[in-house]
């Protein structure tokens, strides 16, 4: 239910007398919102949980459930965004309000409700939910990319890990580095590497399906999470990712240049891999492997050419790697 780009914000009206809400669509529809309708409060929590809306008008009093309980639970979900909720009633005691306010209603309206004077709080509250919406956004994107940044990346890993595991699902996790990113940035600068950063950012998201995830790792290393996703199609994604990187031509203001990527593929199950750490640490692994035998390549853990490699990348977390990811050449 939450809006989408080009499309007017979505009311989720609350109200157990259908009166009201006839009344209150109507008024709505005519100043370009999009509306929909819970005559309950087991009703409402529902459909928030399955689609969050933009703004919910709430009625206090309905049976079973009230609005002020209502609110209570949307406000303590946190997987929920913030959705500014504006309680109506036709008590117009300050208690009642007060109380309301601490449930976690956002705003408050009495009826008989006057509309110009809802209007405006609505319009206020939604001008709250976009700065919301946008400072959240930006505690989990990566500025240059637009791409999730490693702490989101990590924290949707273990989601992951955990649901791959409870359900016997196979999840593969793909990394990816810029070959000699370094000489890029020398040669050519790096506003020029980042329009290189960006530009490959583009192209994963070009080949990666919507249920996939994608983020910037640090500097040119980048992270794939594929749930659903065994070793196999693992590589055959990330093949292709080198293979359109391979191809492109990465254009800057006064040029173009080539670039290639590496890439190391790990997935559970498997029998070395038990913890989400562990998996980072074998795709990270067996990216090391594909810089150090000559980059523009895939590498899949403890295949037979990551097997007879594997005592180099030892040696190198032995003498002090960090994040469980050996030291790479660019």
């Amino acid at each position: 239910m939450s809006t989408e780009q080009g499309n007017s914000p979505l009311v989720l009206i609350v109200d157990d007398h259908p009166d009201n809400v006839e009344v209150l669509q109507a008024r709505l529809d005519a100043l370009g919102y999009r509306t929909a309708c819970a005559s309950d409060g087991e009703t409402a929590l529902q459909m928030v949980a399955e689609s969050p809306p933009d703004l919910i008008l709430l009625d206090v009093m309905m049976p079973r459930m009230d609005g002020n309980e209502v609110a209570r639970r949307i406000k303590a979900d946190k997987s929920l965004p913030f959705i500014p909720i504006i309680m109506q009633t036709a008590l117009d005691s300050t208690q009642s309000k007060v109380f309301g306010l601490d449930s976690g209603a956002d705003d408050y309206v009495t009826k008989p409700i006057n509309y110009a004077e809802l209007q405006a709080r609505m319009a206020a509250a939604l001008r709250v939910k976009a700065l919301q919406d946008r400072v959240a956004q930006m505690a989990i994107t990566d500025a240059l990319t637009g791409l999730y940044n490693r702490r989101h990346l990590d924290e949707r890993l273990d989601e992951m890990f955990e649901h791959s595991v409870r359900l016997h699902e196979p999840l593969s996790v793909v990394m990816f580095d810029l070959d000699h990113f370094k000489k890029v940035n020398d040669t050519y600068g790096h506003q020029v590497g980042d329009v290189v950063l960006t530009q490959f950012a583009q192209l994963l998201k070009h080949v990666a399906r919507d249920i996939d995830r994608i983020g910037r790792y640090g500097g040119e290393e980048f992270m794939v999470l594929l749930p659903g996703t065994v070793l196999d199609a693992g590589v055959t994604f990330a093949k292709r990712a080198r293979q359109e990187v391979e191809t492109h031509q990465f254009e800057y203001e006064g040029g173009v240049l080539e670039c290639s990527i590496s890439a190391g593929v790990a997935a559970y199950p498997h029998p070395r891999i038990h913890t989400r750490q562990q998996l980072v640490k074998a795709a990270d692994d067996a990216l090391y492997v594909a810089k150090t035998t000559g980059r523009n390549r895939v590498v899949r853990f403890a295949d037979p050419e990551f097997n007879a490699n594997v005592k180099e990348v030892d040696d190198q977390h032995a003498h002090g790697a960090v994040d469980g990811g050996a030291a790479r050449p660019g």
